[in-house]
């Protein structure tokens, strides 16, 4: 059995570690509320542009913009893998990664990787990817520059032929429970039909022309994917590590009491072989 001495130092480090996942919890706690909103809010605008978009394709050509053009082949594919830069977040990281090793898997031809977050870099590293570009995890207030610089750099390499095709895979948040780890295709763009405009019997009348808004849209709406994308998995994180701190001070909570118990017993144990000695000494003298 360890000494009370060993017993109490390991139940004052507990209390130690206790004290900082509980402040992370709160702190992570205290973001989310934000990130939750920034994700949430961002989601009407994304799908009214989506249905924009859908609405204006039924009206041109959808294979004359080169961003909704499916090249002849798929050799090479472009990932934006987006995960946290810190740990301490329970599963989130593993998960998301295992899912982007199986699309690898699954698919055939050569992949290069854009990487945001710094975890998500390790990994590629350690399985020796190709990394053409690095970006931190931004903030809910930085994820407009970020996606926009990451939509402007997708779309060149993809109009100029280095890449074939161009996914992002982040987790989708869906409470602070749930977080879903995701992987979508961002180039070349789909074409989802939609009834929406039929079955309202509304008829709109486009200035300038459908093709000419249609190729300022399309570029917006890979930017607004990517953004979309960058909050969903902010708060993702920030939701997993709350969840993961919030274990692991209960976790610590249980420790400290089972230590307790054992310290208990070992100073009784000690308390009674003092007494035995004593007993035993005066029993010596008494003959």
């Amino acid at each position: 059995m360890p000494s009370l001495k060993a017993i109490r130092k390991r139940i004052s480090s507990v209390k130690s570690t206790q004290q900082i996942t509980k402040a992370m919890k709160m702190v992570a706690a205290a973001k989310l509320r934000r990130a939750q909103e920034a994700a949430v809010q961002a989601r009407p605008y994304s799908e009214k542009l989506e249905g924009m978009v859908a609405h204006l394709l039924q009206r041109v050509d959808s294979s004359s913009h080169p961003l909704m053009a499916v090249p002849e082949t798929r050799e090479r594919c472009l990932v934006l893998a987006v995960t946290s830069d810190r740990g301490l977040c329970g599963g989130y990281n593993a998960n998301l990664l295992r899912d982007v090793d199986a699309f690898l898997a699954d698919e055939s031809g050569d992949f290069v990787f854009t990487s945001v977050g710094s975890k998500g870099l390790d990994h590629l590293k350690r399985t020796e990817r190709e990394v053409v570009a690095t970006h931190a995890m931004p903030t809910a207030q930085e994820a407009g520059p970020i996606a926009r610089d990451l939509a402007r750099d997708a779309q060149r390499l993809y109009l100029a032929g280095e890449v074939d095709r161009v996914v992002v895979a982040y987790s989708a948040f869906k409470s602070t429970m749930s977080q879903v780890p995701t992987v979508e295709q961002l180039l070349p763009l789909e074409h989802h039909d939609t009834t929406e405009d039929h079955e309202s019997g509304h008829e709109y009348v486009f200035e300038p022309n459908p093709n000419e808004i249609i190729g300022s849209l399309l570029p917006r709406l890979v930017e607004v994917r990517i953004l979309h994308a960058l909050l969903e998995a902010g708060a993702s994180e920030l939701a997993a590590r709350m969840t993961a701190m919030d274990s692991a001070t209960r976790n610590a909570s249980e420790m400290i009491d089972r230590l307790t118990l054992q310290m208990n017993r070992a100073r009784q144990a000690q308390i009674t072989t003092e007494l035995m000695e004593i007993i035993s000494g005066a029993e010596a003298l008494n003959q």
